[in-house]
């Protein structure tokens, strides 16, 4: 297939490009770079079936050739990101979608939006199922990026209802790996960093509330079988894909400390705004259409995050 990745330079987006190109595809990576790296696409520059495009894809696109499917991973998607850039994620969420749908339907092609676990909000259900609404604060600081996504969601289901675009949706819950950026302040990239540098961990609240985290590779090609599934009425509806196994930050910190052999302590700061108190993924759906669920354990995945982040700070040192 031909196809346009938004967000292509960042850590999922990335991630995805080199799945794809190694299935045999031809990839279009589209970024601003405002939160994506040309550091994790340079690998791929001299790869013939890929290109890189420098875009802001809220502004107009034009891509020549025929296009199989577009996936639009752009967005900033970490809180430290969002909060500090809430207009531009904003737009990326409505006028970049719509852009993106656009170019879907003129080229006859596949849709897939990147959604969210932050469209569940601060939930009042545990696990979480596609079918449940959420509970989320518009006005609130994170309502930026989960206003962001849901609006994108209603925009792509408008698309497929009003003009038929074959569209997908994939909510994406807490993912960590190689390629995450040291200072993006997530909770997996932020511990180990902070073990690593044998600085405290900043756990936020009492570190009670729970995470679920899926590693990349898991999360990759949940969202492959999602874009290559058969068309069916109900591959429409949002599909959860993330790691069922649930963790209190607490826990999560005090693992990094022991796989680092870090002399890092924790350290407890205030709760932010609307900061969730459970995420959990029910994936029941993935695994009836997709036949999918995450295969990496957590020793596993965090052991191989842990070595890329060990020879990143030793680069940059």
């Amino acid at each position: 297939m031909r196809i346009v990745i938004t967000g292509g330079a960042g850590f999922l987006g990335s991630n995805l490009c080199d799945r794809l190109l190694n299935m045999g595809h031809h990839v279009t990576c589209l970024d601003n770079l405002i939160t994506g790296s040309v550091d994790n696409i340079s690998h791929l520059m001299g790869n013939e079936r890929f290109r890189f495009l420098k875009h802001d894809v809220t502004e107009y696109m034009f891509i020549g050739e025929p296009v199989d499917a577009v996936l639009h991973f752009a967005s900033p998607a970490s809180p430290r990101d969002y909060l500090e850039l809430p207009i531009q994620t904003l737009k990326v969420g409505a006028l970049g979608t719509h852009k993106t749908l656009g170019l879907a339907k003129a080229k006859r092609s596949r849709f897939l939006l990147a959604s969210t676990s932050e469209t569940y909000g601060d939930p009042l259900v545990n696990p979480q199922p596609e079918t449940y609404w959420g509970n989320v604060n518009p006005i609130g600081l994170r309502g930026v990026y989960d206003e962001a996504k849901r609006f994108a969601e209603a925009l792509v289901m408008a698309y497929h209802r009003t003009h038929g675009v074959d569209t997908r949706i994939v909510r994406i819950f807490n993912t960590y790996g190689p390629r995450m950026r040291p200072h993006d302040g997530r909770v997996v990239s932020n511990f180990i960093v902070q073990a690593l540098e044998d600085q405290p961990l900043t756990v936020y609240g009492t570190g009670k509330q729970t995470r679920s985290f899926c590693y990349v590779d898991d999360e990759v090609d949940g969202i492959v079988r999602l874009l290559v599934a058969g068309d069916s009425e109900d591959i429409h509806h949002p599909v959860n894909i993330g790691n069922p196994h649930e963790l209190m930050v607490e826990e999560i910190a005090r693992k990094i400390i022991e796989l680092t052999s870090s002399r890092s302590r924790i350290l407890y700061e205030a709760l932010p705004e609307d900061d969730p108190r459970v995420r959990r993924p029910d994936i029941s759906r993935a695994e009836r259409l997709l036949g999918w669920s995450p295969r990496v354990s957590l020793e596993e995945g965090l052991g191989k995050t842990i070595e890329y982040f060990r020879l990143r700070l030793a680069h940059s040192s």
